[in-house]
C-alpha cells in the first residue's frame, strides 16, 4: 500500500476517529542544544492521542562520536518494535516546532525509508497546526499497551538513500561530481554566522551549493510549499532532478527535510550525507572548509 509522504491534520484526525488499523503516530521532536528545550518532557505534557516518542538522540549509532549517525538494522528494528511498529504499520510522524511547523520529523521519515519502510508520512504543520485546527491532545503517562504478540519489525537497508564521508571526499575530488545541496542557513554556509555547535567552524564543502531547508516551507502557514513551488525552488538553485542529488546539513536533520522537499517535487531518490557538517568538519584539513558563496 502506497502512502502519501505528507498528510494533513484533518486526514489524521479522521483516521483516529475511524480507528484505522496499523496506524502508528510518532512524535519525532528534536531541537538544537541552544534551544534549551526538552522534547521528551514536552511530549508527556502535550501530544497527539496515541502517539509515542521517537528519540533521534537515542535511535542512533552510540559508538560514533558524531551526532545522529544511523543505528544498525538490528538496533533500529528493536527500537521501533518497542514502539509497537511492525512492517504493516503506517507510521505518521510529527514534531513540535512552533517556528517552522516541520523541522525534525523528516529525519524520522527518511530513517524509516532507509530501513526499507515506505509506509511512512510526515504530518504537515506538525503539532502546532494540529492544535491550531482544534484537534484533541492528551498528556501524562502513556496508556498501557503490550506489543509482545506483534511480529518483530524487520529492517532491509536501502543503501542508495545514504552516503558516507569517503563517498563525499571522492565526490569532491571528482571532475563530474554528484550535485550537493547544503540545507543549513546561508550564514552558516558562507561562514558569516557561527555554528550552533560552537566548537565547530562554519563554512561549506567544496562543490556544494546552498539551499536552506526553510525555503521549502511556507513560513506564514508553517507548512511545506506546494509541489510546483518546490520544483521551482530546486530548479532555480540549479538542481537537475534527472541526476543524483545529495543533501547535507549540520547533523542530518534538515538535510532530510530538504530531501522531503525534493521528494514532494518529484525527486524520490535523493541521498543524505548522514554525517553532514558535524562529521565532515572534524575530519578534513582547514583548507577543505570554504567560506563565502563559492
Amino acid at each position: 500500500m502506497a502512502v502519501r509522504p505528507l498528510v494533513q491534520a484533518s486526514w489524521l484526525q479522521q483516521q483516529l476517529k475511524e480507528g484505522v488499523k496499523h496506524l502508528r503516530i510518532l512524535d519525532g521532536s528534536w531541537f538544537l542544544p541552544s534551544a534549551k528545550r526538552e522534547p521528551e518532557k514536552e511530549f508527556y505534557q502535550k501530544r497527539i492521542p496515541g502517539a509515542r516518542y521517537f528519540d533521534i538522540d537515542e535511535c542512533r549509532d552510540k559508538s560514533s562520536k558524531y551526532e545522529h549517525m544511523l543505528p544498525s538494522s538490528d538496533e533500529f528494528s528493536k527500537y521501533v518494535s518497542n514502539l509497537g511498529i511492525t512492517n504493516d504499520s503506517h507510521v505518521v510522524v510529527y514534531d513540535n516546532n512552533e517556528k517552522l511547523g516541520v523541522f525534525s520529523s523528516p529525519r524520522v521519515w527518511w530513517t524509516f525509508r532507509l530501513f526499507g519502510h515506505d509506509k511512512v508520512s510526515v504530518l504537515d504543520g506538525g503539532l502546532p497546526k494540529w492544535c491550531a485546527e482544534g484537534f484533541p491532545t492528551e498528556s501524562g503517562p502513556l496508556k498501557e499497551e503490550s506489543f509482545e504478540n506483534n511480529p518483530p519489525f524487520k529492517a532491509v537497508v536501502n543503501e542508495n538513500l545514504v552516503c558516507d564521508f569517503d563517498f563525499m571526499m571522492k565526490n569532491i575530488e571528482s571532475n563530474n561530481p554528484v550535485q550537493m545541496y547544503d540545507a543549513r542557513p546561508i550564514g552558516r554556509f558562507t561562514g558569516e554566522e557561527p555554528e550552533p555547535r560552537r566548537d565547530l567552524p562554519s563554512g561549506h564543502m567544496p562543490k556544494s551549493k546552498s539551499l536552506p531547508y526553510g525555503k521549502c516551507l511556507d513560513l506564514k502557514k508553517k507548512c511545506f510549499k506546494e509541489p510546483e513551488e518546490l520544483k521551482k525552488l530546486f530548479t532555480e538553485a540549479g538542481a537537475d532532478f534527472a541526476k543524483p542529488l545529495i543533501t547535507s546539513c549540520g547533523s542530518g536533520v534538515t538535510g532530510a527535510g530538504l530531501l522531503l522537499g525534493a521528494f514532494l517535487a518529484g525527486k524520490t531518490d535523493g541521498i543524505l550525507y548522514d554525517g553532514s557538517w558535524t562529521e565532515y568538519v572534524q575530519r578534513v584539513k582547514p583548507d577543505m572548509i570554504l567560506k563565502g558563496q563559492d
